[in-house]
């Protein structure tokens, strides 16, 4: 089947129009201070000059050193001919001068609504960034070095990728990451002992052997992400937090998403709940005996999770969640991250039309998507090394997992994105219904642990803190290091990261981490300790995995992790 040419995308088209108009705002915002303008080019001319001098200076002496420093932590300039080639440290100077100048004049320019300046600033980033020296051949010296050792033998390499990458694709180039062959799951990574014990058409659920001779009598419920694969949870031995969990005696129990095709079209939200986390906690009663369960819920499926206890109590039905954990999750969608710069009717409405006509929302559109929120780490630099170095990037196992993407059927996905992020109705009390129950989420009582990320960009930790103000009962915030995967898949053994924690109540992010004080290791080992209470009265015998009504299906990892795209009908 032949691909649609990118301008045929009514995405593409929606992007470039919300594009040409935000660009519309601006020009209309510099043309009233025309002062304000001039001054700037007259800064940016200055600046220029002065770099047209040092590079002059630096070819008579090459200890100059040079005027304009790579912004900390850029690494695409990390190259030593870079700063000792003069004809390249002016093309470095200029390029970061350049970029430097136009971010600011957004900054400055007055009249432009928050929204659209939002926007402008990822356009502006995603055009200076594909704009790099560093991406051409022309002009890297580390490439050009290479070519010329190679013979062009790179050259050939990288076009071979760059056509198997493309074939890979969907409407936008899907950068590999690391090499498909790297890892095999349930060999290299998902290998925690254990077994699909129950399968519908929206997940499995996995349990897992236990390690010690008695366990805590509450049973363990994860929720992984319903747009992401679960195994980010169960990667290596050595960081995997579902062979930690189990190592603490807990019986763990994990749902696996099914990787949604055309036939799944109509699974919404709503099915999410019932056949998919509220099916989960019945089958683990039926498995254990235990009328409720200790639940993690990672990113969206910690939404999902507190959607699923609102439920709960929207039906009058006691809560069969004894506590729950939020990791880096957002229930209230009013600062959704630089997600949001896709987040507008035009675009949703375009997206919406596309899945509609495919029934599901492309998950490698979805990865590529994510990757240009962080495009010189998760996007240039591969097309750099693969392409134009021709070099398969190395093994990673977070990588690998980042790169096995997964669909969104088109119900679900048009309720996350226009329901959830546009319109921010899980916010809103009884907005959002669940079969004939408008949900509540004040109404859920249940103690809460969220653990965010302090360089998350994709689930705010400032944001994600004030949601937890939705729900009522206690709640615990913890803040990790790192970002939205690293900062939640931190072993103990590694000490890595640390966390903050503080008893303040949060009004705003500023506030919050003047009271809060520094803890080193990981939060794994505090979150153990805040669930002592919620483990039961009493120690069990370790729990065979599945039970009669419910047998061992298949060993885990199970069938529909198993699933790639695209995925066969």
């Amino acid at each position: 089947m032949q691909k649609a040419k990118l301008g045929d995308n009514p995405v593409s088209q929606a992007l470039s129009q919300v594009n040409s108009d935000d660009l519309q705002v601006f020009y209309q915002a510099v043309s009233t201070n025309p002062m304000r303008l001039l001054d700037m080019q007259m800064q940016w001319w200055q600046g220029q000059l002065a770099i047209c001098q040092n590079s002059m200076i630096k070819n008579m002496d090459k200890s100059t050193e040079s005027l304009v420093q790579d912004p900390p932590g850029d690494r695409r300039f990390k190259h030593q001919a870079w700063k000792d080639e003069p004809q390249f440290d002016f093309m470095r100077q200029s390029y970061l001068h350049f970029a430097k100048s136009l971010t600011d004049m957004l900054e400055v320019v007055e009249g432009i609504p928050d929204s659209v300046r939002e926007r402008l600033k990822f356009t502006f980033r995603q055009t200076i960034n594909a704009l790099s020296p560093s991406n051409f051949l022309w002009s890297n010296p580390e490439v050009l070095q290479r070519t010329l050792e190679e013979k062009g033998a790179n050259l050939i390499k990288g076009l071979a990728l760059f056509q198997e990458d493309m074939a890979a694709s969907a409407d936008t180039l899907k950068i590999r990451m690391t090499r498909q062959a790297a890892f095999k799951l349930g060999q290299d990574l998902a290998t925690t002992p254990g077994d699909v014990v129950f399968r519908n058409d929206i997940f499995e659920l996995i349990q897992y052997a236990a390690t010690t001779k008695t366990v805590h009598q509450t049973p363990l419920l994860i929720i992984p992400p319903f747009i992401n694969k679960f195994y980010i949870l169960d990667l290596k031995e050595q960081n995997s937090l579902v062979a930690w969990l189990r190592d603490q005696g807990h019986t763990v129990f994990i749902m696996s998403w099914r990787n949604p095709g055309k036939a799944q079209a109509g699974n919404g939200f709503s099915d999410l709940i019932e056949s998919g986390t509220m099916e989960a906690i019945r089958v683990i009663e039926q498995i254990t005996s235990e009328k409720e369960v200790n639940a993690i819920g990672y990113c969206i499926g910690g939404t999902l999770l507190a959607a699923t206890q609102a439920v709960y109590a929207a039906r009058r039905m006691k809560s069969r969640v004894k506590s729950a954990t939020y990791l880096t999750t957002l229930l209230d969608f009013t600062q959704p991250g630089e997600v949001g710069v896709f987040i507008n009717d035009p675009v949703v409405s375009a997206i919406e039309l596309v899945n509609e006509s495919q029934g599901y929302f492309d998950g490698r559109q979805m990865a590529v998507t994510f990757s240009l929120l962080r495009e010189n780490s998760l996007y240039w630099n591969y097309y750099i090394d693969n392409y134009l170095k021709g070099q398969e990037p190395s093994d990673f196992d977070i990588l690998y997992w980042n790169s096995d993407s997964t669909n969104l059927s088109a119900t679900c996905a048009s309720f996350l994105l226009r329901e959830l992020y546009l319109n921010n109705r899980l916010s809103q009390p009884g907005a959002v219904k669940v079969g004939d129950f408008g949900i509540d989420l004040s109404k859920v009582k249940t103690p809460s642990y969220f653990l965010s990320t302090k360089e998350d960009h994709i689930a705010l930790w400032d944001a994600t803190f004030k949601g937890s103000h939705l729900l009522g009962g206690d709640k615990t915030l913890v803040l990790g290091e790192s970002g939205h995967v690293a900062g939640v898949v931190n072993p103990p053994s590694k000490d890595k990261y640390g966390y903050w924690l503080s008893d303040a109540a949060f009004d705003n992010p500023e506030q919050w981490l003047t009271t809060a004080k520094r803890e080193a290791g990981s939060w794994w080992t505090h979150w153990q300790q805040w669930a002592t209470p919620f483990l039961g009265d009493k120690q069990v015998p370790a729990r065979a995995v599945g039970s009669a009504e419910c047998p061992a299906l298949m060993p885990a990892p199970g069938q529909y992790v198993q699933q790639t795209l695209p995925v066969a009908e």
